[in-house]
């Protein structure tokens, strides 16, 4: 895939700061060690990480140059790293290890998630935040109208997020875990050529879809899936739109 559009996912900003601000009022009291933003983006959670927790160093992981571009900008952290969250290991226990709207973009959870966990230092946090709307016509129609418009070339989607149910068994042995789900009513402002949902999902889960289509093939896409959208989410008397946005949440303190 093309790196992200930090300007594009900039845009709303506040509607994806939210999340992340709830995910962050559930944690609690750390042990000695960083607090590691992963996948920490244009560093928005910078300041409220090191707010939060003071006296621990901040530090930041991302794979996108154009992300973490923006993120240098922000002096809350100490360290800034361009690594994939797949992969990455710290040189020190981390005291918390804080997810916001990352981990959806990496496979194999049942794998993933207890090695984060392993890596926290005793008495360490994980917390994370992930949409859970790839069922919602928001997401869905991004698959059918790309495979309607060029049949054979895209594979069905794989379900990047598993049901609460999965994650409360599979976090369970290794401390205790805490899950919610919040539905978001946004309200997305109005826009004078494009639908207001495309403008949110085309800066993350529209990406792998658009990266395989030329300028001329995207455009059409684009034109298809905002005629979707209108009846999926129709505008109100002034231009906004409604958008139900529904996330998971789930945090778990390493108990050995």
């Amino acid at each position: 895939m093309t790196d992200w559009n930090s300007d594009l996912y900039s845009r709303f900003a506040a509607a994806r700061l939210r999340p992340a601000m709830d995910l962050l009022s559930q944690t609690g009291q750390l042990p000695d060690g960083p607090v590691v933003d992963l996948g920490c983006g244009t560093g928005v959670m910078g300041e409220a990480l090191a707010a939060r927790h003071p006296g621990h160093r901040l530090i930041g992981v991302d794979n996108s140059p154009a992300m973490l571009a923006k993120a240098r900008s922000v002096p809350a952290y100490d360290t800034l790293l361009e690594e994939d969250a797949a992969t990455w290991a710290p040189d020190v226990p981390p005291a918390l290890i804080f997810s916001n709207a990352a981990l959806q973009w990496l496979p194999d959870h049942p794998t993933l998630f207890p090695h984060l966990v392993s890596l926290l230092a005793r008495g360490g946090q994980l917390a994370v935040q992930m949409p859970l709307q790839h069922n919602s016509p928001s997401h869905r129609l991004i698959h059918d109208v790309a495979v309607d418009l060029f049949p054979g070339r895209f594979d069905a989607p794989r379900e990047p997020v598993a049901a609460p149910e999965t994650y409360a068994r599979l976090l369970a042995p290794f401390g205790d875990a805490d899950l919610w789900e919040t539905t978001y009513i946004q309200r997305l402002p109005a826009a004078v050529e494009e639908h207001p949902v495309r403008l949110f999902t085309q800066s993350t889960f529209m990406r792998p879809y658009t990266s395989a289509m030329d300028a001329t093939e995207e455009a059409r896409f684009l034109v298809a899936y905002d005629a979707a959208l209108v009846t999926a989410y129709p505008p109100e008397a002034d231009g906004t739109v409604l958008f139900p946005f529904r996330r998971l949440f789930l945090t778990v303190r390493r108990n050995s």
